[in-house]
């Protein structure tokens, strides 16, 4: 069985007893980052797996090779990221995929999500939203990338650098207009905020600041729907 195990976006606490167990019982696990990871099993009493895999971008393919190889064995293995569920703007979505087109058993060990909790804290719209990752870097397509939202009805949410911000709310303002949105850091971390305005207000605001920590932006959608 693979287990995609959720782990905590900034607050230990949020971590679940079936997330512990479930690594517990594996024997072995897969993650982003390993040194990480073992801070992580080390704070939650975790012994060390028989076996620890780097499952990263730009390894994907080896180390996929491997843990395809050992489900296929009988071996239980644990998938997690660095903070929230591996999979969700993360390489381990194309695990996720092999996994399912080998038709082997996999399991979903919920926990936090950046993208859960700013979409409630942002005070818009959940009743329809949609989840892009990072938007892209170079001015054109990130242009682009927000002309496709220009007639959406949805609440859009990503993750953004903090360095690259202030251009991105900068396009997104430039090409939605006066849309409410807001900018959340931190979350669930002991300096969290949000930010609200509109899309201009945002703009302005951190065009050429320095922020720290991670973002996500929600933005909403066309006036019409923000009912």
């Amino acid at each position: 069985m693979l287990y995609i195990v959720a782990t905590p976006i900034g607050n230990l606490s949020d971590m679940t007893p079936r997330a512990v167990e479930t690594l517990k019982a594996v024997g072995v696990i897969a993650c982003e980052d390993t040194r990480r990871t073992w801070a992580l099993l080390t704070h939650f009493g975790v012994p060390r797996p028989g076996e620890m895999i780097s499952y990263r971008e730009g390894q994907e393919e080896r180390a996929g090779k491997r843990i395809l190889e050992l489900l296929a064995a009988g071996v239980d293995v644990a998938l997690c990221s660095d903070g929230g569920y591996p999979g969700i703007s993360d390489p381990g979505f194309r695990l996720v995929r092999d996994v399912v087109a080998a038709d082997l058993p996999l399991s979903v060990i919920p926990g936090a999500s950046a993208v859960n909790v700013a979409l409630v804290m942002s005070g818009l719209p959940t009743s329809s939203w949609t989840f892009k990752g990072f938007p892209p870097r170079k001015p054109g397509k990130l242009r682009r990338f927000f002309e496709e939202e220009a007639d959406g009805g949805h609440t859009l949410v990503v993750y953004e650098s903090p360095f690259r911000l202030g251009a991105m709310l900068a396009a997104a303002a430039e090409v939605l207009g006066e849309r409410p949105a807001a900018v959340c850091f931190e979350l669930t971390k002991l300096h969290e905020r949000v930010v609200r305005g509109t899309l201009p207000e945002l703009a302005e605001r951190y065009a050429g600041e320095k922020v720290k920590g991670e973002v996500t932006v929600v933005i909403g959608g066309t006036m019409r729907q923000q009912s």
